[in-house]
């Protein structure tokens, strides 16, 4: 598997955060061993170091722990605690960025459910039915 890393961040940050994105989309399960720094380092040809700076940070902030002899392991609960950081950071600095730009842009509620002005039911106002869309009219 080729990886491309990107030259705006550092290597190591970038394999922890797919390391990271790998135990929120389920890949590495709570318990189960991480690669070993010696596969990683072949498969993605980065220098060992590289691959423990990766893996020391996760340790610091107990995603991971070292069990002596037997490698790197996700901890139980890092899921959760990844999932809860997320939505806080989300929230607390994403989120007002784009509801600043979305208010400065001017874009509408309605334009960004139904942002190419499509039909789709499942993007319609919950109150309009579909007599109304039809142009239909109870009206005797």
């Amino acid at each position: 598997m080729q990886v491309h890393w990107d030259d705006t961040q550092p290597i190591y940050l970038q394999l922890r955060d797919k390391v990271l994105n790998m135990i929120l989309e389920g890949a590495i399960a709570e318990g189960e061993a991480l690669p070993s720094v010696r596969n990683i380092s072949a498969e993605y040809q980065l220098n060992p170091i590289t691959v423990s700076k990766a893996y020391q940070l996760l340790v610091d902030n107990e995603l991971a722990e070292k069990r002596r002899g037997l490698g790197m392991f996700v901890t139980v609960g890092a899921k959760s605690k990844l999932l809860a950081a997320e939505r806080e950071h989300f929230l607390s600095v994403e989120w007002p960025a784009l509801l600043e730009k979305i208010e400065r842009l001017g874009i509408s509620l309605e334009e960004l459910v139904n942002p190419a002005g499509q039909g789709d039911a499942k993007y319609q106002n919950p109150g309009t039915n579909n007599q109304e869309k039809n142009g239909e009219n109870n009206n005797g």
